[in-house]
């Protein structure tokens, strides 16, 4: 039986990858910060499911905690946050600092814990966001930690491919999730966690490098990402609302 470990997994993209590559016969290693929420939102009672609780911000619980479990035929790291920046003038550094702690910071405390039990031939995937196509308003922290996490993915991809695991970035768009439900702007081309859970699932079966989705919305976004700088600028401003 294969094994996979997924953090997150109490809620959003995680938890509807639990529920799949338990339906599809996996053995399911289901990471969150609450053993009463991950059991809320997976069955605790299916024979397959191993939950396992840590904070992602706290390094020595992460990398002892993931050390344990050995063998894994593929590890998604999803766990993350979003808080967005309101007053530019009034910049949060406590928020710059909280975002990225738990994206990239805590990413790495999992890298630590958790990349020498995959096996050769296994899988890596961290998830992204399809936000570091362009800079955006309010997405000082977010689209920062989104960035690193794209260029920390691409040079393990190249960096563990000796050791033939394949790294895959993924780049969700916007999917409805406990987090997206918070925002109070346009989403367009929002998808279901059980869509995006699909398209995921897909590449990392054809072992992609990257798993852009939805395709509409991404296609749209790197096109207007050819535009010249000052262009965009302008367009991006034209976003900004004022209080």
């Amino acid at each position: 039986m294969k094994r996979i470990l997924i953090t997150g997994a109490s809620s959003g993209i995680g938890m509807h990858l639990c529920h799949s590559y338990l339906l599809a016969g996996w053995h399911v290693i289901a990471c969150g910060r609450s053993l009463d929420k991950l059991e809320d939102a997976i069955s605790n009672k299916h024979p397959h499911l191993t939950p396992c609780t840590f904070d992602i911000n706290q390094p020595k619980q992460t990398i002892q905690t993931l050390k344990q479990f050995k063998s894994l035929d593929c590890v998604i790291l999803n766990a993350g946050t979003c808080e967005y920046m309101d007053d530019p003038l009034s910049f949060d550094s406590g928020l710059f600092e909280r975002v990225i702690q738990t994206n990239v910071i805590g990413t790495g405390y999992c890298l630590e814990g958790v990349i020498s039990n995959i096996k050769p031939g296994g899988q890596l995937a961290i998830v992204s966001s399809s936000v570091t196509l362009l800079p955006l308003t309010r997405s000082e922290a977010y689209g920062a930690s989104k960035a690193a996490l794209d260029y920390l993915t691409r040079t393990l991809a190249i960096d563990l491919s000796p050791n033939n695991i394949a790294v895959s970035l993924i780049r969700p768009g916007f999917v409805d999730t406990a987090l997206t439900q918070k925002n109070t702007f346009s989403m367009p081309g929002i998808i279901t966690g059980e869509q995006a859970c699909k398209y995921i699932m897909l590449g990392l079966e054809k072992r992609k490098l990257e798993i852009n989705f939805p395709k509409l919305f991404f296609f749209t976004m790197n096109l207007l990402s050819f535009l010249p700088k000052t262009l965009w600028r302008k367009l991006a401003i034209k976003m900004i609302r004022t209080p």
